[in-house]
């Protein structure tokens, strides 16, 4: 009996030690895996937030660099700049022109308000005090147009923001900083609306050194937080720069609501995001307890242990499984990780790559002593090219896309008289976004006027590819017949660059333009390896292959 008494509490101090032991792991392996899964999570946030900011005080910037500030005033002065806007998809709430006027324009806006249909073109003081222009001294900022305009937005035209203790102290920056510059968290549209920010980005005239007034863009706080996820593992709440002891937060539904700072509720992390020439701090809640939960998972591993105490080998067996099953978590969350970061600078590489393109695009499209109504046809059209091939990139998954795809009517004009023979390749990205663009230029200046048979141009655009690999050659050709030097539009400076250089030596090849008796000839020659690109195509299939456990 002494004997089996003494075994059995061996094999019962064995299993209580063995349970114990097996409650650590998991509690640890437990709490290390949630504190990873919820920082990885808060990281991806903050870098989704940070891109979204980033976009939308890049439309303020890019609308602000089209917008031509008008040497008279004027109404509908947001009308040129609504299809660049609307290009960016971006839900901005409203789009505003505010125009600084000296006290002796005050009439005249008055009187353009009125002529452009808005119920009140008093100019007043932002809580719609009627202004007297007899006692002002210095120009003063008046919304003068806006975007949408509805039943909510008609009446705000003619209101000056000088006196506004946010919008006046925004406007005040963007002045003095001449930079896109964000309001405080303040209500929208009224005093009871949704609340967001406004990012002003100054308009400056050529030569001038003071704005000629201001391009401005509302949106609401909870779309920019990223909040409205049910399926979140934090939720997210940002310090308000003028309260320091409140923050604001955000329901399922959109709601943003403020609540006071308090001891009892520490945040799991904080991440620092830059908008309007500001940082902006987000908070963020764990919805779960990892602790708790962690707890909670080791008593009941150690109770389970302590009801099998004698079953040493069922114990063992159960421990190990446990530990290979928590092991496999943490490898396929470790494979996840790396591979969301390579995904994630792949990403800010494609995405680094198109803006440089886009940056080359405006640069040069907006050139000193262009006309600027030309100008703006050529680069929305340029943009669209650009965003046509980007989309059917994405549905493709990087994967390349079919040549034929690149002359949708969306994306080239005159696509409809264009003959399109050849076989269906799949081009890689880089040999899309440089064929898009050449194909947007041949077919842009392909229109003037008409053909020496008083009719349009007919088009044809055909390729061939010879030779076996590695070997094979890709043969491009784009003739335009019943056309002459005389009655072709001249290709455009950037256009020339393109044509000559740019797409050819993107795709390691040769081009060459010429005029026959009775045609225009465009013919491009480059190599299939790297007009394919099988190493880039390799890559990003790698990108998106499941991560699978290790066995």
């Amino acid at each position: 009996m002494v004997r089996l008494g003494f075994i059995i509490g061996f094999i019962a101090l064995l299993g209580v030690l063995l349970s114990g032991l097996a409650a650590y792991r998991v509690h640890d392996q437990e709490l290390t895996i949630d504190r990873i899964a919820l920082a990885r999570a808060i990281d991806v946030h903050a870098s989704l937030v940070q891109d979204r900011l980033t976009e939308r005080e890049l439309l303020a910037r890019v609308a602000s660099g089209l917008f031509r500030a008008p040497s008279v005033i004027k109404p509908n002065m947001l009308e040129p700049l609504r299809s660049a806007i609307y290009a960016f998809k971006t839900d901005f709430v409203v789009a505003a022109w505010i125009a600084r006027l000296k006290p002796d324009e005050l009439d005249a806006a008055r009187a353009v308000l009125a002529a452009a249909g808005f119920p009140n073109p008093t100019i007043r003081n932002f809580d719609d005090k009627p202004l007297d222009p007899a006692a002002l001294t210095q120009p003063i900022d008046v919304l003068m147009d806006l975007e949408p305009r509805s039943d909510d937005t008609k009446a705000l035209p003619g209101r000056s923001y000088d006196q506004d203790p946010v919008r006046g102290a925004m406007l005040a920056r963007a002045k003095a900083e001449k930079r896109s510059v964000a309001s405080d968290p303040l209500p929208l549209l009224r005093d009871n609306g949704a609340i967001g920010v406004i990012v002003a980005a100054p308009v400056i005239p050529e030569g001038a050194t003071e704005p000629a007034g201001f391009v401005t863009f509302s949106y609401e706080l909870a779309s920019l937080m990223l909040t409205n996820d049910d399926m979140s593992l934090f939720s997210v709440a940002l310090k308000d720069p003028r309260k320091p002891y409140e923050e604001l937060t955000a329901s399922d539904q959109g709601i943003v609501s403020t609540r006071e700072v308090s001891d009892s509720r520490v945040p799991s992390s904080n991440r620092t995001v830059s908008f309007g020439g500001r940082d902006w701090q987000l908070s963020y809640y764990a919805k779960t307890n990892s602790v708790r939960r962690a707890e909670q998972t080791a008593i009941i591993v150690a109770a389970i242990g302590f009801a099998i105490t004698a079953m040493v080998c069922g114990l063992f067996g159960y421990v190990a499984y446990n530990n290979l099953r928590l092991s496999r978590e943490i490898q396929v969350r470790i494979g996840f990780e790396r591979r969301l970061t390579a995904v994630i600078d792949e990403l800010n590489h494609r995405v680094k790559n198109i803006l440089a393109v886009i940056q080359s695009i405006v640069t040069r499209t907006l050139r000193h002593g262009s006309d600027i109504d030309v100008a703006r046809e050529l680069l929305i059209g340029r943009i669209h090219a650009m965003s046509n091939v980007v989309s059917l990139l994405s549905e493709s998954q990087w994967q390349g896309v079919k040549l034929k795809g690149l002359f949708e009517a969306r994306a080239i004009p005159h696509a409809d008289r264009i003959a399109v023979t050849g076989p269906d390749i799949a081009v890689s990205a880089r040999a899309a976004q440089s064929l898009s663009l050449l194909f947007f230029e041949l077919a842009s200046h392909s229109d003037e006027g008409l053909s020496l048979v008083g009719k349009h141009p007919h088009i044809t655009a055909n390729w061939t590819v010879t030779g076996e690999e590695p070997d094979a050659v890709f043969h491009f050709r784009w003739e335009e017949s019943n056309t002459s030097e005389a009655t072709r539009r001249a290709d455009s400076d950037f256009g020339l660059i393109l044509l000559d250089r740019v797409a050819p030596e993107a795709l390691g090849g040769t081009a060459k333009r010429y005029f026959t008796e009775a045609s225009y000839v465009y013919e491009l020659t480059a190599p299939m390896e790297t007009v394919i690109d099988m190493t880039e195509r390799d890559r990003t299939e790698k990108f998106s292959q499941p991560v699978r456990p290790v066995r």
